[in-house]
C-alpha cells in the first residue's frame, strides 16, 4: 500500500534530524521544546555572527599594534631603541586621536573591513589626519619639545604602509570566512514564494519547509522561531497582506532587526516607520549626513578656509583692485541660488561682467565668447579665481567646500528648467552646496546648452551624497587643482 498524503508531507512539516549534530556550544540550544532540531543555517549563522566579531577585532587590534610597531621601528633606526621617549610619546598621542577618527569614519565596521580599498582608505586617511591634528595642536600649545621629527616621518610612512598592507590581507581573509556577504541576511517567505527576490548570499528560511508556519499560541512554535532568528542581523520576511499583524507581532519580541516585504509602497519611496498622535507615519527622508559626520564635515571646512585666509586676503585684494580699474560697479556679484533644505541664499562672487549686464536670476547661459565679460572677467572666469569669495559663504555656513555646486533660481538646459528635466533635482539640496564637487571634477561643467548637461552633473551629485566619508571630500578638493582651468570654464 503507498504511503498516504500525511506521510508524504510530513518531511515538509518536521525535518529530519541531521546526520551530523550542529557544533554549538550545548546540544539543547540546537533543539526547540519538542527536541526537534532546527535547520543547519542557524548553527551557520551562529558561526558566521563568531567570525565577523572575530575579524572586526583583529581590524581593531591590528591596527593599533601597526602604528604601535611602526614609531616604535622609527625610534630605532633613529636612536636604537623603540622604547624611545620620543616614539613612546608619539604613540600615546596619535593612537587616541586615531581611534576616535577612524571609529568616526566606521573603519573598523564589516562594510568597510571587506572592502580592501575603502579600508585602506578609511584607516590610511584617519592616521594622517590624527597625525596633522596632534601636530597642529603641538605647534599651538608649543608642545613639540621632544618629539623627533625623524621618528614622527619614519613611524608615519612605516604606519601607513602597514596599515594597508593589513588591511589588504584582512579583506581577503573576510572574504575567505563569510563570502561576500558581510551580515546575516535571513529571509523567510511564508505562503508566498520569495527566491526570486533574494539576492545573492541570503539565507532563505520557508515557513512549512523549516517548521516555522506562525502560531502565537504556541510557545513551542514561538521558541523555533526565536532560536532560528538569534544569530541573524537583520530578517526580510515576505508574506501576503493576511499574515503581516501575525509576523509583525511575532518579530516585536525576537530581538533583531526585522522586516516586512511591502512592495505596495514602492512608489511613495518610504525609508522608514514613524509615529504622529497615536498613527503610524512613513518616513520618507533622513538627514543625508549623521550629526557626527555634519561636525566633522564643518570643521574641515571652517578649518582649511582659516588656514588659507593669510594667502586668500592679499589676492582676494589685488583682484579686488583690478575689477574696480577694469570696470566701473561693485567688486562683488550676490546671486541668489538654491542652497541646503532648498533654502535660497545669496553667493558671493567677484564680478565678471558689466553692471548694466549682470544676470541675476541666471535665466541665461554664459557663452564662449559672450560680450557681457568684461576683460579681467574674462580671465578671473577661465582660471575660475571668480569663484574664490565664496569662502565667506563658507565661513556663514551657507556653502561647504565640497558638494554640489549651487545654481541659480531660473538655470535651463534646452529651455526647460532644471527641475522639469528630472524629479531628483530637488534631491541634491539634501547636503550643503560646495565650491567643488564630484561633478566638477569630472568635467562636468560650464554651460547647460543640453538636458544631457545637467543629468550628468545631477549624477554625480547624488553618487557624492550616496558615498560621502570626509576623506572623499579630501580626494575631490586635490582634484579640484587639476581642473581650475577647464575648457568649459568660460
Amino acid at each position: 500500500m503507498g504511503p498516504t498524503s500525511a506521510s508524504r508531507r510530513r518531511p515538509e512539516t518536521s525535518p529530519p534530524v541531521p546526520r551530523r549534530q550542529p557544533s554549538v556550544r550545548n546540544n539543547e540550544e540546537a533543539r526547540d521544546l519538542n527536541g526537534a532540531a532546527l535547520p543547519e543555517v542557524v548553527t551557520a549563522l551562529a558561526l558566521r555572527r563568531t567570525h565577523r566579531r572575530l575579524i572586526q577585532m583583529l581590524a581593531l587590534l591590528g591596527d593599533v599594534a601597526a602604528i604601535t610597531v611602526a614609531f616604535a621601528l622609527g625610534a630605532t633606526i633613529m636612536y636604537g631603541d623603540p622604547l624611545n621617549h620620543q616614539a613612546l610619546n608619539t604613540i600615546a598621542a596619535i593612537l587616541p586621536m586615531y581611534l576616535l577618527l577612524a571609529s568616526s569614519q566606521h573603519a573598523f565596521t564589516m562594510a568597510v573591513v571587506a572592502r580592501a580599498r575603502l579600508g585602506v582608505l578609511r584607516a590610511g586617511g584617519s592616521l594622517l589626519m590624527a597625525i596633522f591634528v596632534v601636530g597642529l595642536v603641538a605647534f599651538f600649545l608649543q608642545t613639540v619639545v621632544g618629539v623627533s621629527r625623524g621618528v614622527v616621518g619614519l613611524g608615519t610612512v612605516f604606519a601607513v604602509g602597514s596599515i594597508g598592507l593589513f588591511r589588504v590581507w584582512l579583506a581577503i581573509y573576510s572574504h575567505r570566512l563569510l563570502g561576500d556577504v558581510t551580515i546575516n541576511e535571513v529571509v523567510i517567505q511564508d505562503d508566498i514564494p520569495a527566491m526570486a527576490l533574494v539576492r545573492m548570499g541570503s539565507i532563505v528560511l520557508d515557513a512549512a519547509r523549516d517548521n516555522i508556519a506562525l502560531r502565537l499560541d504556541s510557545p513551542s512554535m514561538l521558541d523555533r522561531l526565536g532560536r532560528c532568528l538569534q544569530p541573524a542581523d537583520r530578517v526580510v520576511v515576505v508574506c501576503s497582506n493576511g499574515r503581516r499583524a501575525l509576523w509583525a507581532s511575532a518579530l516585536k519580541s525576537s530581538n533583531v532587526n526585522a522586516e516586512i516585504l511591502a512592495g505596495e509602497l514602492d512608489p511613495v519611496g518610504a525609508i522608514g516607520i514613524g509615529h504622529y498622535n497615536g498613527s503610524t507615519t512613513l518616513a520618507v527622508s533622513t538627514a543625508s549626513l549623521s550629526v557626527t559626520d555634519q561636525v566633522f564635515k564643518r570643521a574641515l571646512d571652517v578649518t582649511l578656509v582659516l588656514l588659507a585666509m593669510p594667502f586668500l586676503v592679499p589676492f582676494m585684494l589685488v583682484c579686488a583692485i583690478a575689477i574696480k580699474l577694469d570696470s566701473h560697479g561693485p567688486v562683488f556679484f550676490r546671486q541668489p541660488r538654491v542652497g541646503l533644505g532648498n533654502r535660497v541664499f545669496r553667493i558671493y562672487k567677484f564680478r565678471s561682467m558689466k553692471v548694466a549686464q549682470t544676470d541675476v536670476m541666471g535665466t541665461s547661459s554664459t557663452s564662449r565668447d559672450d560680450a557681457r565679460i568684461t576683460r579681467v572677467g574674462r580671465f578671473i572666469r577661465k582660471t575660475s579665481i571668480d569663484e574664490i569669495p565664496q569662502v565667506l559663504n563658507v565661513l556663514a555656513g551657507d556653502m561647504s567646500i565640497v558638494g554640489p555646486r549651487p545654481h541659480p533660481l531660473e538655470c535651463k538646459a534646452e529651455e526647460r528648467l532644471f527641475w522639469d528635466i528630472d524629479s531628483r533635482y530637488w534631491h541634491r539640496h539634501a547636503v550643503k552646496p560646495g565650491m567643488t564637487g564630484l561633478a566638477q571634477i569630472r568635467g562636468f561643467r560650464g554651460a547647460t546648452h543640453k538636458e544631457v548637461d545637467l543629468t550628468n552633473r545631477l549624477q554625480a551629485d547624488l553618487e557624492y551624497m550616496a558615498g560621502w566619508s570626509i576623506w572623499r571630500d579630501f580626494g575631490i578638493i586635490v582634484a579640484t587643482f587639476r581642473v581650475l582651468v577647464h575648457r568649459n570654464a568660460f
